[in-house]
């Protein structure tokens, strides 16, 4: 049994699902092939009415749709409206802009006349992850079925009440079968499906194995391909750094969604002169917050989304801390019901401790000393991850400065604010490429023709 919702507050199964028989399958992937041959040719406005109707019904029953991740993932309930809200925006987002993105680009060649125009490729297939069940199905489908595309899904096999639920708001939408199809299927059958020839595009979010094997197999079919994957990002504080703006921005981007972001802040790299005051009140911060049910509003601290997961990461501090790491706080699960990691802040983290390049998808911050802003890119840099990353100073322009010197996919000046459909999300190294959102996201999947028109001979 591959998909299974198990509520991570009370380790209590909610309920099981079958993977699709491989006739099912087929007959999905067929209908998703055949919806392309009139989805393709629909207008941008007969588009727009489906794409922007599914982001109003997320957004009336926001309530109702975030309950239901909570339930299967544990994210705090105030968080899960959120993540649904993005959802609706994102939407609303590609069904007013898909046509201006789109739009033929005239290029200006030495004779005659030219323009590139923009056209949907066939069926895109999508793997994404447990840890945004909603906002990651959102981000590939609001662009990619605006830019003409139709869609098969494979979703988390922890969150398939969360799968369900989003195809059926597009249903309701007035989505035509074949349109956006859930698939449940196996890591098998996925594979399969990468190599169908009806498929056109594979877009992942996940981990860098999971990455690395979609992407070859992908590229093995001639197959256009985008990867998001982990990441390490820096939070990198100035000596100049305002802390009573850093603190809570230091809590919220380690421990939103319980520290289960790929873009959170997880490499804490503090110049010397500030170190001591930012540990302390950091530390001081993250023992502050609560575990408790995740459905109740005044809960700070969330559950992991499995028992395994949150076995997976107590055994990693565990190794941290047996090659050498220190433990500032935490490291440990917190004794109660439930899948409950205790906050902790890891110091003294040496260059040959695996943690040192491991990514830490929870509630477990790397604290880091270095001597002045020249070490902190240094040290920023020293990652086979490249997705985002902040700095933290009173000086905006030393803070331009410093975020071109990351490599990164993304960095943030003073705020860690990536909530906003207008801006790309994606990575480079290990975090893997492409981009998702904005003006860039609905590009992914399309074919960008060159049409010339030039009265000239032919050479003799």
């Amino acid at each position: 049994m591959t998909y299974q919702s198990v509520n991570p507050f009370d380790g209590k199964l909610v309920q099981t699902f079958e993977d699709l028989e491989d006739a099912e399958v087929e007959r999905k992937i067929a209908a998703a092939h055949a919806c392309f041959q009139t989805w393709r040719n629909t207008s941008f406005v007969d588009r727009a009415r489906i794409i922007a109707k599914a982001g109003e019904i997320l957004h009336t029953r926001a309530d109702a749709l975030a309950r239901i991740m909570t339930g299967e993932m544990g994210k705090r309930i105030g968080e899960a409206r959120g993540e649904v809200e993005f959802s609706a925006r994102i939407m609303a987002y590609y069904a007013a802009n898909a046509e201006r993105f789109l739009a033929p680009v005239k290029l200006h060649p030495t004779n005659g006349e030219a323009h590139m125009e923009s056209s949907p490729i066939g069926v895109i297939f999508c793997v994404e992850p447990w840890n945004f069940p909603y906002y990651q199905l959102a981000r590939v489908a609001g662009p990619h079925l605006m830019a003409g595309n139709t869609m098969v899904v494979k979703h988390a096999a922890i969150v398939p009440q969360c799968a369900i639920a989003f195809e059926q708001v597009l249903i309701e939408a007035g989505a035509p079968v074949g349109l956006y199809t859930n698939l449940l299927i196996s890591h098998a059958q996925s594979d399969t499906v990468v190599d169908d020839l009806r498929i056109r595009g594979v877009a992942l979010t996940g981990s860098v194995g999971a990455g690395r094997s979609v992407a070859a197999r992908a590229g093995k079919n001639l197959k256009s391909s985008s990867m998001e994957l982990g990441g390490s990002d820096a939070f990198i504080v100035l000596e100049d750094a305002d802390l009573d703006v850093t603190i809570p921005w230091a809590v919220w981007g380690r421990m939103y969604n319980t520290g289960q972001t790929c873009c959170a802040a997880k490499r804490f790299i503090v110049v010397e002169s500030m170190a001591d005051a930012f540990l302390e009140r950091f530390t001081a911060a993250l023992a502050a917050l609560e575990a408790g049910d995740p459905l109740d509003e005044k809960t700070t601290l969330g559950p992991l989304s499995t028992e395994q997961a949150l076995l997976d990461l107590v055994r990693q501090v565990d190794g941290a801390v047996a090659h050498g790491a220190k433990l500032a706080l935490g490291g440990k699960r917190i004794d109660r019901p439930g899948s409950y990691m205790a906050p902790t802040i890891l110091t003294d983290i040496a260059p040959d401790n695996p943690a040192f390049r491991e990514e830490f998808f929870g509630p477990v911050a790397s604290f880091f000393r270095v001597k002045d802003e020249e070490a902190a890119i240094a040290l920023a840099n020293d990652s086979d991850f490249g997705l985002g990353g902040s700095v933290w100073t009173k000086d905006v322009v030393r803070g331009r400065r410093v975020a071109s010197r990351i490599e990164t996919g993304m960095m943030f000046i003073n705020n860690l604010d990536w909530t906003d459909a207008e801006l790309p999300f994606g990575g480079i190294k290990d975090s893997g490429y492409g981009r998702e959102l904005g003006d860039m996201g609905i590009q992914q999947f399309v074919n960008k023709k060159l049409v010339r028109t030039h009265d000239v001979k032919a050479p003799a």
